[in-house]
């Protein structure tokens, strides 16, 4: 009875097909030489948008005369930047704050003295030519806080698909190059990716002067877009 068993066994299991032997490599899975390059392609564009936070700060005896006056001098900032042409969309307040002001002395305790109000506008600005005109305008309002600017690109898609055009030829290429000094050949490409997000070059500063006697000049130089990609090739 046992014999029968094991041989009915044995039968079975010859019956079954070798999946592992006849299956075919799954899909994405380089039969020959596997080959991952990291490719990045790169474009240079002029950017088209300014960024400057810029802002106000007062002080006064108490923190009621600090706010007033702050949000006085703030509401002819904005009114200035509205005289420009500048739109309300691209206009957002991004700190307000307000803070004791206090004297130190050695061997006695601080001495309050009065308070500090700021408050603080991110600006952007979508024609940079004018920007240096406006920024003077501002400070001649009661602006008395400039920092920036950060320059970019307002929409930078068509540039990255470029980027992402010639990364893929410079990974093709050197592909090519490794599977010739192999003796081999590309075969295909097994997988693709994009990794991290895209990376700009430095972006140059502009000198930013508050004297009225000349315009505050903001040169936007030229930015480079990169797009770095992950790429797997089947060499034979």
């Amino acid at each position: 009875m046992m014999r029968a068993t094991l041989l009915a066994a044995a039968l079975s299991a010859a019956s079954l097909p070798a999946t592992a032997a006849a299956q075919p490599a799954p899909v994405g899975v380089a039969a020959g030489t596997r080959l991952d390059i990291a490719a990045t392609g790169e474009v240079s564009r002029v950017p088209d948008v300014a960024i400057v936070s810029t802002g106000v700060v007062t002080r006064a005896a108490s923190a009621g005369d600090a706010l007033a006056q702050n949000a006085a001098r703030l509401e002819r900032v904005r009114a200035a930047l509205r005289r420009a042409g500048i739109a309300e969309r691209d206009v957002q307040t991004s700190s307000v704050g307000l803070n004791p002001d206090y004297v130190y002395a050695e061997g006695q305790p601080p001495r309050l003295t009065g308070y500090q109000a700021t408050n603080q506008l991110t600006v952007r600005f979508r024609d940079i030519r004018v920007s240096g005109r406006i920024i003077d305008a501002l400070v001649a309002e009661g602006a008395n806080q400039i920092s920036g600017p950060t320059l970019t690109i307002d929409r930078p898609e068509a540039a990255l698909d470029e980027a992402r055009t010639r990364a893929l030829a410079v990974g093709r290429a050197r592909a090519e190059l490794y599977a010739r000094s192999l003796g081999l050949r590309v075969v295909r490409l097994v997988s693709v990716s994009e990794g991290g997000g895209p990376v700009s070059g430095p972006v140059p500063m502009a000198a930013m002067r508050a004297e009225r006697s000349a315009d505050t000049a903001i040169v936007p130089g030229e930015q480079q877009l990169s797009v770095t990609l992950q790429m797997s090739f089947e060499l034979r």
